[in-house]
């Protein structure tokens, strides 16, 4: 039996998450709906669940214009060119960087659970932050890093 390698694991799991919440910000586009309506609303006969008026904010950015939709798009698809790097982004801090990836997809998460189609992209991403966390905690480094260590960048 071997060990754990923390970020690796988190970073399968931080790619399952971004694809999710990619098409989950797809689907949200279409079909767009405010997850948290429920609370607070007003249930009428006919008419279904109407949210309430506290909800305006939520109901513009994400029913009339899909802000939040595209938004979680954008953020998705930086977090799959940080864990399938680009060439450009090879061999960067950026790509390398634990912590930047824990921020990025606690933010993520912040997003997708916000629209109806993103919950599951959104548990995900806390999955994942929690993985990086824990791989953060435990001093592991990404394979990149160690193969970069001593060079100075002038090839």
């Amino acid at each position: 039996m071997g060990n754990l390698v923390w970020h690796e694991y988190a970073r399968l799991v931080s790619i399952t998450a971004s694809v999710y919440a990619v098409w989950a910000s797809f689907w949200g586009l279409f079909y767009r709906k405010f997850f948290w309506d429920f609370i607070g609303g007003v249930l009428r006969n006919p008419g279904g669940l109407q949210p309430p008026a506290s909800a305006s904010i939520f109901i513009t950015l994400i029913v009339k214009a899909p802000v939040i939709q595209i938004f979680t798009f954008i953020v998705g698809m930086f977090m799959l060119m940080l864990e399938f790097p680009l060439k450009p982004l090879q061999g960067l801090g950026v790509q390398r960087s634990i912590p930047l990836r824990i921020v990025m997809l606690a933010f993520l998460s912040a997003l997708a659970i916000i629209f109806y189609q993103g919950t599951n992209a959104a548990i995900w991403s806390l999955i994942a932050a929690g993985c990086y966390t824990r791989a953060h905690f435990r001093g592991e480094k990404m394979e990149e890093a160690k193969a970069n260590r001593g060079k100075t960048g002038a090839a």
